[in-house]
């Protein structure tokens, strides 16, 4: 214990600005994600083959290992952020697009009848409803897609990607060292920490953001 407590006590500073870009990819690529996936699942939710094929996409990506998905972004787009943020964006559409549909698909046919018989348009049906009632749904597939990338970026070091994951990646590969067993101990409790804290936030967003009527 001593080991780790000095370790963390002459890195702070590391630690603290890796923990951010950590958070800070996860966040951009997981809104970067919901804004596919919403796009997506509204295009689709209507035609049973459409989200079928749709869902499917999504998961086939989800078996491509992480590391074989990195080692094919890298001779398009280098080292560094770009493939880190599209194999996150890729990996959290399956959470997002699935939950989009259902949460499309579950909405009442009556009320958007209603809502179409004072004159509503589609748009404003959609966006002033349709969303509305869908948007418990899709928040947990936010929270789920979150959940994911936190992992997957720490493994995205292997492509000198931003976050906790050099961090792990250092400790690991200097195993025998004094450092090793804290660095790589401690970058992986604050992967575990960080992400219990952002699934709080979304706990704490999802009752801002949803009516007491929608939540029961």
């Amino acid at each position: 214990m001593n080991d780790i407590w000095d370790f963390i006590s002459n890195r702070r500073s590391q630690l603290v600005t890796d923990s951010y870009l950590h958070v800070s990819a996860v966040i951009q690529c997981v809104l970067l994600a919901t804004v596919i996936g919403v796009v997506v699942g509204v295009a689709v939710y209507r035609s049973p083959a459409g989200s079928a094929l749709a869902t499917a996409l999504s998961s086939a990506i989800l078996t491509v290992p992480s590391f074989a998905l990195l080692g094919l972004l890298i001779p398009l787009f280098g080292l560094g952020v770009v493939p880190t943020v599209i194999a996150l964006t890729l990996y959290s559409l399956l959470p997002i697009i699935r939950n989009t549909i259902v949460g499309l698909a579950a909405v009442d046919p009556a009320i958007t009848d209603a809502a179409k018989g004072i004159g509503m348009n589609p748009w404003r049906v959609l966006g002033r409803i349709e969303l509305v009632l869908a948007w418990p749904s899709i928040l947990t597939g936010m929270r789920v897609s979150t959940q994911l990338a936190m992992g997957i970026l720490a493994i995205a070091a292997y492509a000198k990607g931003p976050g906790l994951g050099n961090l792990i990646f250092s400790g690991l590969s200097r195993i025998g060292s004094p450092t090793a067993v804290p660095q790589a101990l401690v970058g992986t409790v604050l992967v575990v920490i960080l992400a219990l804290i952002l699934d709080a936030i979304y706990v704490v967003i999802g009752k801002l953001t949803t009516s007491k009527g929608i939540r029961d």
